[in-house]
């Protein structure tokens, strides 16, 4: 991934963001968030480093040049040639050029390299994995959103049948066949039901709040969003299709696996340590001396005379470090059965993810078929019991029964609904490939 790139979607990322006018739909919610979460910036600059890493990785293998030159003064008494002490003030000046060269570097500079390189895939999966983590995050969010929707649906026709209730009751007091009580009570129904409606209502704008927060979006003002055709949702796959899948193309896991590879790569550079070092080294140096009280040679002259030049190899051989490559060694080792652990802990919490999800969707279809059939039957007890209310068949308390366990049935189809939706839509995202 080039430099350019990451930079342009940091700033994309780091960008202030209004929401549309125009109702969201939940593919455009997922892409939108993945392009502006705050994890997924995380993640890409993460990503970047490894680029730096192979970059000094790879630098290793230059050599170094270092050029130095000092100036000093000395003032007072100093032994002289002929050993005695005299006061005299001296200056020096002298500068020197080295060359390193790394000829053999115990295998450690390339090993690095390697693991450089083997990061970035890693880095990729990471930034991967991190995304899905959004996108069902978003799916969640956003039916959740959409559940609430459809509860204020079911709150205002509890509602519409309590004030229809309290009109006839009003009118049957006024013809003196009920009591005033009957009135009250109907009064107290529709008082309920309207708090009710505020509740879902509420709950409603709560939940947009924490879809808008999982988008990154700054006004949510004409922020609204789609609803979920429930009539195309795909037939629900086999738990054993899914996990099979899943374990195979799943991100999460597969930045697992690659985090073991790294913890190997980390384990071949730990034993670097045994190995010697080989260096050519080069040098060039001169130096200016004078002397006060006496004649001292031009400084061009002292230059040129005491001009050196150096050349040599050198050799690092470890022979005890304090234990120090050993214990490198270990920690390696040690973090790569931590990778194998955390391999096998997301492989667990994958499989009972996609075990609960294919449980909860197949009950969530059952219900929402089942629930269908409620809802037309407890309309139709509804619709026969308004009528034989209406002629004084039936009482207000049976009346009032039979509207309850309509709107029950009503509150759980819409339930089942999104529950059937929402698992449906996790086990076609493990399904993927």
């Amino acid at each position: 991934m080039k430099l350019s790139h990451i930079l342009l979607s940091i700033s994309l990322l780091q960008a202030s963001v209004v929401a549309q006018a125009a109702p969201w739909s939940l593919d455009s919610c997922i892409s939108y968030a993945i392009d502006h979460n705050v994890d997924v910036r995380a993640a890409l600059l993460e990503r970047y480093k490894g680029d730096l890493s192979v970059t000094e990785a790879k630098d290793r293998f230059l050599p170094t040049l270092n050029a130095n030159a000092a100036q000093s003064w000395d003032f007072g008494r100093g032994l002289t040639s002929d050993n005695t002490y005299a006061n005299r003030n001296t200056s020096s000046f002298g500068w020197n050029a080295r060359l390193s060269l790394p000829i053999f570097q115990g295998l450690g500079a390339l090993r690095q390299l390697r693991q450089a390189r083997a990061a970035i895939p890693a880095l990729d999966l990471r930034v991967e994995a991190v995304r899905d983590e959004v996108t069902l995050g978003v799916m969640a969010y956003y039916l959740q959103a959409l559940y609430n929707r459809e509860l204020i649906s079911v709150a205002e026709e509890e509602l519409r049948l309590s004030n229809i209730q309290l009109e006839r009751q009003q009118i049957l007091f006024e013809a003196g066949k009920v009591p005033e009580v009957d009135v009250l009570q109907a009064k107290s129904q529709v008082a309920n039901n309207e708090v009710s409606l505020i509740n879902a209502r509420n709950d409603y704008s709560l939940a947009m709040v924490e879809l808008s927060r999982a988008l990154e979006l700054t006004d949510i003002s004409d922020f609204d969003i789609m609803p979920v055709d429930e009539n195309s949702i795909p037939a629900i796959p086999s738990c054993e299709t899914v996990c099979g899948t899943a374990m195979e193309y799943n991100n999460s896991i597969r930045a697992a696996k690659a985090e073991i590879g790294l913890a190997d790569h980390a384990i071949s550079v730990a034993k670097t340590g045994y190995i010697p070092q080989v260096y050519f080294n080069a040098g060039l140096s001169s130096n200016y001396y004078t002397l006060s009280g006496i004649e001292n040679i031009p400084f061009a002259r002292q230059m040129r005379e005491n001009f050196a030049k150096t050349l040599g190899f050198s050799v690092s051989i470890p022979i005890f470090d304090a234990f120090q490559t050993r214990n490198r060694i270990r920690q390696a080792r040690t973090q790569r059965l931590s990778a194998e652990i955390e391999l096998s802990r997301r492989e667990n919490d994958l499989v009972k993810a996609i075990r609960e999800a294919h449980t909860r969707a197949e009950g969530a279809s059952r219900k929402y078929e089942s629930s269908a059939i409620a809802v037309e039957t407890a309309k139709a007890a509804l619709d026969a019991m308004t009528e034989k209310y209406t002629y004084g068949k039936a009482n207000a308390t049976e009346w009032e029964q039979t509207r309850s366990n309509y709107i029950t049935t009503l509150s759980q189809q819409v339930q089942a609904k999104y529950e059937m939706i929402l698992r449906n839509r996790i086990l076609q995202f493990y399904n993927r490939h």
